[in-house]
């Protein structure tokens, strides 16, 4: 398998992710500004919407979307207990938390990193602090967004609020929330992928 990513990116989901399965897999870098690889190969001949996280699978088959990616990798190894088992409840709590990550934070950060106005980013980072309050609030009585296990959902809203730092979004006031990123990112697999994306030492 190959893992098309960019450091930082909302790629480091899938990449902490295969981490935490142990698989073997092969990180490709795609630049989302050049859209290049480092070979020079044209990163729109492997995603034609331009951006990652890309899995390609060893017979050339690829999927796209990092929120289909990661279930599709936990099903490859149900023992992990990175995802409920399909058609439970606790599978669509699974992509419920996948989709509000998706939809209420990951979208929202999406104005903080382009070229628009103070108006549009204090607005960006307005809905982010009232979407954050919720996950606050859920994070009150339990040490990960499922109950006491770790799943695909927990990696990609870490990487989410990962760039809370670069983009001014403050949380500082949700103590729930830090102490659980504090939690995911000790986790062997996340510092493995974040050292792997160069992210940390």
């Amino acid at each position: 398998m190959k893992l098309y990513y960019s450091p930082g990116a909302c790629s480091l989901s899938p990449h902490i992710v295969m981490e935490e399965l142990g698989l073997q897999y092969t990180p490709v870098l795609a630049s989302t500004k050049s859209h290049k690889l480092q070979d020079g190969t044209d990163f729109y001949s492997i995603n034609p919407l331009g951006y990652v996280p890309v899995l390609e699978l060893a017979d050339g088959r690829r999927l796209h979307e990092g929120p289909a990616i990661v279930q599709y990798l936990a099903d490859q190894s149900p023992e992990k207990n990175l995802a409920p088992a399909n058609g439970t409840w606790e599978r669509a709590k699974l992509q419920e938390w996948l989709t509000f990550i998706g939809t209420e934070l990951h979208k929202n950060f999406g104005p903080l990193f382009g070229p628009n106005s103070d108006e549009i980013k204090n607005a960006a980072r307005a809905r982010i602090t009232g979407r954050l309050q919720y996950v606050e609030n859920e994070l009150a009585a339990k040490q990960y967004l499922l109950g006491e296990q770790f799943s695909v959902a927990d990696a990609y809203l870490f990487t989410v609020t990962n760039w809370a730092g670069l983009t001014g979004v403050d949380l500082s006031a949700f103590a729930n929330l830090n102490k659980y990123r504090e939690r995911v990112g000790a986790r062997p697999a996340v510092v493995a992928a974040m050292k792997a994306e160069g992210l940390i030492k």
